[in-house]
């Protein structure tokens, strides 16, 4: 039986189906307002092996996972580049699927935008003020946490020992609060700002009540796992529970979130202390598996630390399964049971993809030892790489020879790149990519491989 931790009792437990056979998963998505970084692609790489190995399992999985389109962030750029708001949520939009694209992600079953969902934000807000947990400010609505049961459940905290604010803004209205942590369902807009009506005053909905709309109305009460990014836990995802639970409505049954990738000296990446790497770099000079196969030798909820190390450890490895694969070619057969049933059982046991991984590693040498001895167990011990390999989403790309003319503009963009001619060896990497190869740049030198 799949076991995983629930956020929320803090516990390793089985992953109980609403209806047998089927998952109902909520992921929040992206606030579309700049380029993903290295945490976003952690998160959507994290939840797509969870869905893949779900899928691998015999599980139906409907992802639901949002685009937060209306935001005080893309208000904030387009103030800043005088650009209508709907330009920037556009292209960040293409920009982020075309990244999960190339990452290997999925593309989620459904995609709700907030800004299709406002009447209904509308509607719930009006029920939460009917039943007097919530209550109108000169700055717009609030929901009042004190008159939710358990607030602070997610949060580990209680009510008197959380931060001010809620993460919401601070502008006039914000010292009507009846308590520092009541947190802002509905924002009344400055002039010029996007707006819709409402019976309180024309505005906009907090992003607290955005997700916990889209995924009910989606998923419906109870469904069975809500995730995200740990920065998520508090107060976005409690903020959401709050609502449901004000409303008298059943929300998640289990509650998944992910480890932070934090930068060489342990701070989580974040725009707001500057640190963040930005994903499509990783994607523009390397393979884009490098990446997944970096994260599945972490447990998701340990933080990670991502650099030249450890990305050039994962290419190594990449190098060395797509050499296995062309080399076990011919004897691939079909999978070895018992593998697959070690797979299962560490996969079982909270998604754990660190020991599932030295498991296909530890099949991949049994394989070229069979491979060598002429044993019949070859076949069947390939066949079981390939399987557990995709059931985590790594796709395997037999190794192809580098010819002569790529092995020499690789070497002269080494030179150029040490004479610190980048302006030459940026030229030298447009012309092998154009090719089609990946030119990875290492420590050891530059690598080529051809595109997957």
């Amino acid at each position: 039986m799949f076991a995983l931790y629930d956020t929320l009792t803090r516990e390793v437990r089985p992953l109980a189906l609403r209806e047998p056979g089927k998952l109902g998963m909520y992921l929040c998505g992206p606030t579309v307002y700049g380029p993903p970084h290295l945490g976003h692609g952690r998160a959507t790489l994290v939840y797509d092996v969870l869905r893949r190995y779900l899928d691998w399992c015999g599980i139906e999985v409907r992802l639901v996972s949002n685009i937060t389109d209306i935001d005080d962030k893309i208000i904030d750029r387009a103030n800043r580049e005088q650009r209508p708001w709907q330009d920037i949520t556009d292209k960040c939009e293409s920009v982020w699927f075309d990244a999960m694209g190339r990452l290997g992600v999925k593309r989620p079953t459904d995609i709700p935008h907030a800004t299709d969902y406002v009447e209904q934000m509308v509607h719930m807000i009006g029920e939460l003020i009917g039943s007097g947990a919530a209550y109108a400010t000169s700055d717009g609505v609030y929901l009042e946490v004190q008159k939710v049961a358990g607030y602070g459940a997610l949060a580990y905290q209680s009510l008197d020992d959380m931060l001010a604010g809620g993460g919401d803004r601070e502008v006039l209205g914000a010292q009507e609060k009846r308590h520092s942590a009541d947190f802002a369902l509905w924002k009344f807009s400055k002039p010029d700002e996007p707006s819709w009506p409402s019976p309180w005053g024309a505005g906009r909905p907090g992003w607290h009540s955005e997700c916990v709309v889209m995924s009910l109305e989606l998923l419906g009460e109870g469904f069975d796992l809500h995730c995200g990014g740990a920065d998520l836990r508090f107060p976005h995802h409690e903020n959401e529970r709050a609502q449901a639970v004000a409303l008298g409505k059943q929300f998640a049954s289990h509650w998944m979130h992910n480890g932070f990738v934090v930068d060489p000296e342990g701070e989580k990446m974040s725009k707001s202390i500057g640190n963040v790497a930005n994903l499509l770099d990783l994607l523009d000079n390397y393979d884009p598996r490098a990446y997944r196969m970096l994260l599945l030798q972490t447990h998701y909820r340990s933080p990670v630390k991502v650099g030249q190390d450890n990305i050039d450890s994962s290419v190594n490895a990449l190098g060395g399964l797509d050499a296995f694969a062309a080399r076990g070619a011919v004897v691939r057969a079909a999978s070895d049971p018992t593998v697959l049933a070690q797979f299962r059982a560490l996969m079982d046991n909270d998604l754990d993809t660190p020991q599932a991984m030295g498991l296909i590693f530890d099949t991949v040498r049994q394989a070229n030892g069979a491979i060598d001895a002429s044993d019949a167990s070859a076949g069947a011990l390939v066949g079981a790489v390939h399987e557990m390999c995709a059931a985590l989403g790594l796709q395997l790309v037999a190794a192809t020879q580098v010819d002569a003319s790529a092995q020499a503009k690789a070497a002269a963009l080494d030179a150029a790149r040490a004479a610190k001619d980048f302006s030459k060896a940026d030229a030298l990497r447009a012309e092998l990519q154009a090719d089609g190869w990946l030119v990875e740049t290492t420590k050891q030198g530059t690598a080529l491989r051809r595109s997957t």
